[in-house]
């Protein structure tokens, strides 16, 4: 049965706030410094969504040996210096949140205080405040769905109300997971790959949603 809409769900980073090439240069830098070193498409392939810690496992099996302990507190350091000097919002973001007359919040496999301070350097926080969650609040982050039905519970909206907004495969297939209307979103992430792991419909600039939403309003129940 198709359900309207009552909640849109948006990641964070590259949906957002333009983040992803900020992180993935710093990480790829320091990487290259333990010996590992990845071009643009590996990074989005092996690290795009993916929580910290399955980033680093998945490095240190690579290097088969463990990380420096101080590697994940130098990247922090290193990331949100970059971010305070870089980071800016996604195109078009600011206006589609002010023009949403759905309730809307942010999930986000990134750490509360990566995701509270991206936001408000940019400006958004005002607009998710009491409506950011994070994998570190639930067992398992994307792709797993946990992180979707914690924030679908929090926001008293059933999975099937709700409409995910993902430019991550993992994202894309933790929402499908979740029982979520899925958009993917391939201004950056090839459309293919957001396909495959399951997008419903796929867009490439920020102010092409509301009409996506508005498609999916105006769907009559099965």
């Amino acid at each position: 049965m198709n359900v309207p809409p009552g909640l849109v769900i948006f990641d964070c980073d590259g949906v957002l706030v333009d983040s992803e090439p900020i992180a993935n240069r710093v990480f790829a830098r320091m990487l290259a410094e333990q010996g590992l070193v990845f071009d643009d498409r590996q990074m989005d392939e092996l690290f795009l969504g993916r929580t910290m810690a399955h980033c680093l496992a998945l490095v240190a099996d690579r290097l088969g040996r463990a990380l420096p302990d101080d590697f994940e507190a130098r990247h922090d350091r290193r990331l949100f210096d970059a971010l305070a000097a870089e980071l800016a919002p996604v195109p078009g973001v600011v206006q589609v949140l002010d023009g949403l007359a759905l309730p809307f919040c942010v999930a986000s496999n990134g750490g509360p205080d990566k995701v509270r301070f991206s936001l408000e350097r940019v400006g958004l926080l005002p607009r998710f405040e009491g409506r950011l969650f994070s994998a570190a609040q639930v067992a398992r982050g994307k792709p797993a769905p946990d992180l979707f039905l914690h924030a679908a519970r929090c926001m008293d909206v059933a999975p099937a109300a709700c409409v995910v907004v993902e430019d991550s495969p993992a994202g894309v297939a933790g929402g499908v997971a979740a029982g979520m209307r899925v958009l993917g979103f391939a201004s950056h992430t090839p459309a293919a790959r957001l396909r495959d792991a399951g997008a419903h419909d796929l867009f490439t600039a920020m102010d092409e949603l509301p009409a996506l939403l508005a498609q999916l309003a105006a769907t009559e129940p099965l």
